[in-house]
């Protein structure tokens, strides 16, 4: 079993998942693209972080799909488009942008020092960051 197939249920075991429907549509995505040459463990990260509401989703569904279309091999468009949201986000959602980016360079999240970010997002980003260490340790 390769590291996308171990994924989901990994992350089922360690109680990553906030109800059923964020389990649901984090195994949609995945179970979609799980053989497109753009998936990474990265990408996986954007999924679930993606998965976490209705609306993040399909925005994740939409891009993927156009990806998929587009014969993608790589994420490098989805991370330019990715920083250009991020530009345009003045609450909260600027910080899942910088996440999504962080996971997608493969790099440490980075809030700053400054960061006044609420509770609850606070929590998402704590979640997703658990996630990211259980996905990065899948072979």
């Amino acid at each position: 079993m390769n590291w996308k197939e171990k994924c989901f249920f990994t992350l089922a075991e360690e109680n990553m998942f906030e109800n059923s429907w964020h389990k649901t549509r984090f195994k949609e995505l995945l179970d979609c693209y799980k053989d497109s040459p753009f998936l990474s463990k990265g990408l996986c990260k954007c999924m679930y972080l993606s998965a976490w509401d209705e609306e993040h989703f399909r925005v994740m569904l939409e891009i993927l799909t156009m990806m998929s279309l587009g014969k993608e091999t790589d994420t490098t468009e989805m991370r330019i488009n990715g920083d250009a949201l991020a530009k345009e986000q003045t609450d909260d959602e600027y910080y899942i942008y910088q996440l999504s980016n962080a996971f997608l360079d493969g790099i440490p999240f980075q809030p700053g020092e400054t960061a006044n970010i609420s509770p609850e997002f606070v929590y998402i980003i704590q979640r997703a960051l658990k996630v990211s260490e259980i996905i990065d340790n899948l072979t």
